[in-house]
C-alpha cells in the first residue's frame, strides 16, 4: 500500500474515533447467569424504541447483556472494563444490590453513566457518583410502610424479615414503637423448617398484625404455611413490603378473610404499562417461547424497561452533541462526555411503567407514586395511592366496602361470650326453654342480639364465659375474663353489661354504647323507726322547750311585779267578798299570774284582765310570743306524728367516705373497681382505699352477691346505674343512694382490628333511632304485675291514719295531769278541813 492510502485510512480511524452519535449505541445490561427472563426483556425493550423511529430516527440501541456469577467481583469489573473499552453508553443493572460496590466503583471511576435498579440501601447509593437510582430509596419507602401501618391504627405488630440489610428500609416502622404505646417484634426468618417455627410462635403469641419483608417468590409458601396455623382469619392483617405482591398468586387465600395488604410500583393504567406485556408476548411468539396468560410485570422489569427508555430520550435530547472518545479501562482514561450524558440523564422527567421518574442532585428518585393494593374476593385491587410529596390518600369506595363486611357476615355463625346478669343476660325457665344453645338464655341483650341478627344476617352461639369474669387486668399485665377470650380469637363478640373503659379499648374494639349509665350506689331502705311515747315533745328541742319553761317563769313574775307596782292596777274589791269599803284589791297574786301566763300559752281564758298600760304591754307580748311558739309547734307536731321519715344514714359517697359503719365495695373484676382503681378524685381515691384495705374482703364475685349483702344490712355496693334501676323496681327494700359517679357506656366488644365492628355500631344507632332500645329497656326493666309504689304514694298511706304508739305520750300527759289534780284536791281538803278544826277550837 502506498503512503497516500495510509494517510486516508489513518484519517478514517480518526474520524471514526470521534464521529457524531454512531449509529449503534451500546448499553450494557448486566444480570446473574441464571436470570434469562431480564435478558429477554431487555432485548425486547430496545426493540420496542428502536421500531419507534419518532425517538431515534438515525440510530439503533444495541443491547449486550453480561452475566455474572455470585460472588465473584474480580471477573464482574472484568467484564465490565472490557464493554467500556468497546465503547458503552451507560451500565443497566445488576438487580442484587450486593454486586453494585463493583459496578459503582467502575462506572465512578471511568466517568461512565450507571442506571441501578437494584433495592438498595442510601449507604450504598452514596458509593456511586456515576450512578442513578430507579428503584425508590429506602427513606421514602420507609415513610411509605409508616403511613399505612398508621392508617391501619395497629397498637401492635410482628415485623418478619429475612436480610438484616433490609432493616434501613424498616426503621420508620422500629421507631413508632418509641414514638407511642405501639408493641413491635422483630422476627428473622429462615427458610425450610424456620418457616413453621417462626409462624407457630407469633400464633402462641396471639399477635394478628403481620409486617412480612421477604422476596415475593416467598410469599405464598409462607402465607400457606400461616393459612395452616389458623393465621388467616378476619382478625389478622398482613403488610407486604416487596414491590411485586401483584405478581404473586393469590388465588388461595382470596376467599379467605384474613386482610392482605402492600404497595405497587408499576402503573399498569398508563400506556406503556398497558402496551408493553403484549407486545414482549410477541417477542415470546417471535421467539419461540409463548406462554397462555400474560404475566403481571414485576418491578424489575419496569425499572429495566424504564432506564432504557430514559437513556433513548437522553440521547433523543442530546441531538448531535455527543462524542465517543478513547476510553481504557486498563490505563484509567475515563470518559470526557461522561458528566455530560449524566446531567442529560439527571434532568430527564419521565412518565413510565414504574409511574413518574425525576431524580434529586444525588441521583436518587425524588418523585414516584405506589398503588395501595387489598386483596378482595376478585384479586388485588387499589385502594389508594402514597406519594412522596403528599404522602397517603385512600381512593376506596366507603359504601362498596362496607357492603363487602356486611355481605361476609351474611350466614356467617359467630361466637358470643356473655355473663349471667339480669336483666341483660339470664338462663331461662325450663319451660321455656327449646333447643339450641341460643334459646336457653333471655334478657335485654338476647333481644338485642336477635335485632342484629336478623338485620345482618348471620347467625351465632352464644355460651357463658368460662372464669365468670368481665374482664380485668392484673399486676402481671394479663387480662382474663370476656375480654381474655377476645384477645385469644375464642370468641367473635363478646355482649353483657360491659362498660367501654380507656384499659380495655387498648386490647379489644367497642361499638359505640347501646346503653349510657354511671354508677351510683345500691343500698337497704331504712327501716321505720318504732315511734316513741314522747314523740309529741320532739318538734321542740330541748334547748327550746327550756327557753319556753324560763320564758314562762319570768313573764309570771314580771306580771306579778308590774301588776304590784303600777297604781292602776289596784281597785275596790268586789261586794260579795265581804271586804270593808276603804281596802283595795289586786288581782294578779303570784299564783293568778302563774295561772294567767299559762292559759295564755294553752290558749285558753282565765278570767283574769289586765287594767293598767303596763300589765296590758307584758300580756299582749306574750299573747304574741305564745301565738308563734304554738303555731310553729303544731306544724312540727303534725309532721312528726303523722310522717314517718326513713332517713338513710348516708346520701351520697361523701358521706360513705366519711362514715366507718357501714362497709361498701364492688364486683371484684369489672370496670367499677378499675374506676376507682384509677381515679385521681380525693374522696374516690379514699373509698379505695378503705376497699383495697378491709378484712373480710368488700368485693363480689357478681352484682347478685353484692345485692345479698346489701339486704343482710350494713353493707353498700357500687354498681351501675341500670342495675340498680332494675333492683330498685323488683326489691322494695333495696334504694339507690345518690347521683351517679361517673358517665360511661355499655357496648359490644369484638376482637381488636376485627372488620364487624362499624358494621355492629352502624345497627345499634339505627336500633336506637327506631326506638328498639327504649322498648327492649322497657320490657325488661318494667316488671309485671304489682311493683314498689312511689315514695309519695307510700307517704299518703301512713298519713292517712294514727296509731296509740304514736300518740301513746299524750295520753300519759293527761293521765299524769288528772292524777296530779286527783291528789291535789285531796291534798286541798284535808289541808283546809284541817284549817277548820283549828278555827273552831278556837
Amino acid at each position: 500500500m502506498g503512503p497516500g492510502f495510509s494517510r486516508i485510512f489513518l484519517l478514517l480511524s480518526m474520524l471514526t474515533a470521534v464521529s457524531p452519535r454512531p449509529d449503534n449505541i451500546r448499553i450494557v445490561g448486566l444480570f446473574d447467569s441464571a436470570d434469562t427472563e431480564s435478558e429477554r426483556h431487555m432485548r425486547h425493550a430496545t426493540d420496542k424504541l428502536n421500531n419507534n423511529k419518532t425517538i431515534l430516527p438515525r440510530m439503533r440501541l444495541s443491547a449486550h447483556i453480561v452475566r455474572i456469577q455470585p460472588n465473584d467481583n474480580f471477573h464482574i469489573a472484568k467484564k465490565v472494563c472490557g464493554q467500556i473499552d468497546v465503547g458503552t453508553l451507560a451500565i443497566v443493572g445488576p438487580y442484587v444490590p450486593s454486586k453494585l460496590p463493583v459496578v459503582q466503583s467502575t462506572s465512578t471511576t471511568l466517568n461512565v453513566p450507571h442506571l441501578s435498579t437494584a433495592p438498595a440501601t442510601n449507604k450504598q447509593r452514596m458509593r456511586g457518583d456515576y450512578s442513578l437510582y430507579l428503584y425508590p430509596p429506602d427513606s421514602a419507602l420507609s415513610r411509605a410502610y409508616r403511613d399505612i401501618i398508621t392508617s391501619r391504627g395497629w397498637k401492635s405488630f410482628t415485623i418478619i424479615y429475612d436480610d438484616p440489610r433490609s432493616l434501613p428500609r424498616l426503621q420508620h416502622l422500629i421507631m413508632m414503637g418509641n414514638e407511642g404505646d405501639i408493641k413491635i417484634t422483630l422476627s428473622v426468618l429462615e427458610r425450610g423448617l424456620q418457616y413453621r417455627n417462626l409462624l407457630k410462635d407469633v400464633s402462641k403469641k396471639g399477635e394478628t398484625n403481620v409486617v412480612l419483608d421477604v422476596p415475593a417468590s416467598h410469599l405464598s409458601e409462607i402465607l400457606t404455611m400461616a393459612q395452616s396455623f389458623g393465621m388467616m382469619t378476619e382478625y389478622h392483617n398482613y403488610f407486604i413490603t416487596s414491590l411485586d405482591l401483584h405478581t404473586v398468586d393469590l388465588q388461595d387465600f382470596q376467599h379467605g378473610r384474613a386482610n392482605i395488604s402492600g404497595f405497587r410500583l408499576v402503573q399498569p393504567s398508563k400506556t406503556s404499562g398497558i402496551f408493553i406485556p403484549r407486545e414482549w408476548l410477541l417477542g415470546d411468539i417471535y421467539y419461540g417461547r409463548l406462554n397462555k396468560r400474560l404475566p403481571p410485570v414485576k418491578t424489575q422489569v419496569a425499572l429495566l424497561y424504564d432506564s432504557i427508555s430514559l437513556i433513548s430520550r437522553a440521547l433523543q435530547k442530546m441531538n448531535e452533541s455527543i462524542r465517543f472518545g478513547v476510553r481504557s479501562c486498563s490505563k484509567i482514561q475515563p470518559w470526557p462526555q461522561g458528566r455530560t450524558v449524566l446531567n442529560y440523564l439527571k434532568t430527564m422527567t419521565y412518565e413510565g411503567m414504574s409511574g413518574f421518574i425525576k431524580f434529586d442532585s444525588k441521583g436518587f428518585r425524588s418523585s414516584f407514586t405506589l398503588d395501595v393494593l387489598e386483596l378482595k374476593r376478585n384479586g388485588l385491587s387499589k385502594v389508594g395511592i402514597w406519594n412522596s410529596v403528599n404522602g397517603l390518600h385512600f381512593t376506596w369506595n366507603y359504601s362498596v366496602a362496607y357492603a363487602e363486611v356486611i355481605q361476609s357476615l351474611k350466614n356467617r355463625t359467630l361466637k358470643v361470650t356473655t355473663i349471667l346478669n339480669p336483666p341483660y343476660m339470664m338462663i331461662k325457665k325450663p319451660e321455656d326453654q327449646t333447643k339450641g344453645s341460643s334459646e336457653l338464655y333471655e334478657g335485654f341483650c338476647v333481644d338485642l342480639l336477635k335485632e342484629m341478627s336478623r338485620i345482618l344476617g348471620f347467625r351465632y352461639e352464644l355460651r357463658l364465659v368460662r372464669d365468670g369474669s368481665y374482664g380485668s387486668r392484673n399486676t402481671r399485665g394479663e387480662w382474663n375474663g370476656m375480654v381474655r377470650e377476645l384477645m385469644d380469637r375464642e370468641a367473635d363478640l363478646a355482649i353483657a353489661d360491659f362498660t367501654i373503659t380507656y384499659e380495655r379499648e387498648q386490647v379489644v374494639d367497642f361499638t359505640m354504647p347501646f346503653m349510657n349509665l354511671g354508677i351510683s350506689i345500691l343500698f337497704r331502705r331504712p327501716l321505720r323507726k318504732i315511734p316513741k311515747l314522747f314523740w309529741f315533745l320532739r318538734p321542740l328541742s330541748l334547748e327550746v322547750w327550756m327557753y319556753v319553761a324560763a320564758a314562762y317563769m319570768s313573764v309570771s313574775l314580771l306580771l306579778y311585779g308590774v301588776s304590784r307596782f303600777s297604781p292602776y292596777e289596784w281597785g275596790p274589791p268586789h261586794p260579795c267578798e265581804g271586804i270593808t269599803v276603804h281596802a283595795c284589791r289586786n288581782c294578779f297574786s303570784i299564783q293568778n299570774s302563774l295561772w294567767f301566763t299559762v292559759g295564755s300559752l294553752m290558749r285558753q281564758s282565765s278570767e283574769l284582765t289586765p287594767r293598767a298600760a303596763s300589765t296590758r304591754v307584758v300580756a299582749a307580748t306574750w299573747w304574741f310570743f305564745t301565738l308563734i311558739m304554738i303555731s310553729s309547734y303544731t306544724a312540727n307536731l303534725a309532721a312528726f306524728l303523722t310522717v314517718e321519715r326513713m332517713k338513710s344514714p348516708i346520701e351520697n359517697a361523701d358521706d360513705l367516705a366519711k362514715q366507718t359503719e357501714i362497709s361498701y365495695g364492688c364486683v371484684e373484676s369489672g370496670s367499677t373497681k378499675a374506676f376507682f382503681q384509677i381515679s385521681e378524685i380525693p374522696v374516690y381515691k379514699k373509698m379505695w382505699k378503705y376497699m383495697e384495705s378491709a378484712r373480710p374482703s368488700v368485693f363480689t364475685k357478681s352484682n347478685s352477691e353484692g345485692k345479698q349483702r346489701v339486704l343482710q344490712g350494713g353493707y353498700a355496693f357500687l354498681m351501675e346505674s341500670t342495675s340498680i334501676e332494675y333492683e330498685v323496681q323488683r326489691n322494695c327494700e333495696l334504694v339507690q343512694i345518690g347521683g351517679l359517679l361517673d358517665t360511661k357506656g355499655y357496648g359490644i366488644a369484638t376482637p381488636q382490628g376485627s372488620p364487624y365492628t362499624t358494621p355492629f355500631s352502624s345497627v345499634i344507632l339505627r336500633l336506637q333511632e327506631d326506638g328498639v332500645l327504649h322498648e327492649l329497656k322497657e320490657r325488661w326493666w318494667t316488671p309485671e304485675g304489682e311493683t314498689c309504689p312511689p315514695e309519695e304514694k307510700k307517704v299518703g298511706k301512713i298519713t292517712s291514719e294514727l296509731s296509740f304508739v304514736n300518740v301513746g305520750g299524750i295520753f300519759l300527759v293527761l293521765l299524769a295531769g288528772t292524777g296530779s289534780a286527783c291528789v291535789l284536791v285531796v291534798i286541798e281538803f284535808i289541808t283546809k278541813s284541817r284549817h277548820r278544826r283549828k278555827r273552831r277550837r278556837r
